[in-house]
């Protein structure tokens, strides 16, 4: 099998070696058994919901506040994903645009968050993509006027997060729904953070 291609068994598996947080929150050791911690609130679990918002299908709408993702399908319907979101003031609004996409993503801490986070320095050269890193399995990068902004759609190795506001800005989705989410999305989607 293609080393980067993702596959649900992979994620299976890989949940035995959760640890680290995507856009990184909070990045440390496990302190609970990770069984007492993977539980998701029913509420934010994937399913298809009635949607009337107006926008073409395939856009991406983002409830922050009441941490949704929503990918319109049309006819009255969407795909209802439960998200955790950036810290108070941690988040883009707005308008955005899916300007690139990738499978098992490297991160690297932004100069900001390391300010802010000091212990976050101990990443400043990157962090591969694989297991232990805070953008899970795959991540939609966020552009506006061809620039990138800094803020993803990506996974995270903490799912026990989301529905919480946790992140340093972008917005985290399970692994396999961002697996999901990221099968659907071709770059170009238009993204409605609100």
């Amino acid at each position: 099998m293609d080393k980067n291609h993702v596959t649900r068994r992979m994620l299976v598996l890989g949940s035995l070696a959760l640890v680290a947080t995507g856009c990184s929150s909070t990045w440390r050791p496990m302190e609970r058994p990770i069984a007492s911690r993977t539980r998701i609130d029913p509420r934010y679990r994937r399913q298809e919901v009635a949607y009337d918002g107006g926008e073409a299908p395939g856009t991406i709408v983002v409830d922050t506040e009441q941490r949704y993702l929503y990918y319109v399908q049309g006819g009255g319907s969407a795909i209802r994903y439960g998200i955790g979101v950036g810290e108070e003031g941690r988040t883009l609004k707005g308008k955005a645009t899916i300007g690139r996409k990738a499978e098992w993503p490297s991160w690297t801490p932004t100069e900001n968050m390391m300010r802010r986070k000091p212990h976050l320095r101990q990443y400043a050269g990157g962090v591969t993509g694989g297991l232990h890193n805070p953008l899970g399995a795959s991540a939609l990068y966020l552009y506006r006027g061809g620039n990138d902004t800094m803020f993803r759609l990506h996974g995270t190795n903490e799912p026990w997060t989301i529905g919480q506001a946790v992140s340093s800005g972008c917005i985290r989705l399970t692994n396999d729904d961002i697996v999901d989410l990221y099968s659907r999305t071709p770059v170009g989607t238009t993204v409605l953070i609100i």
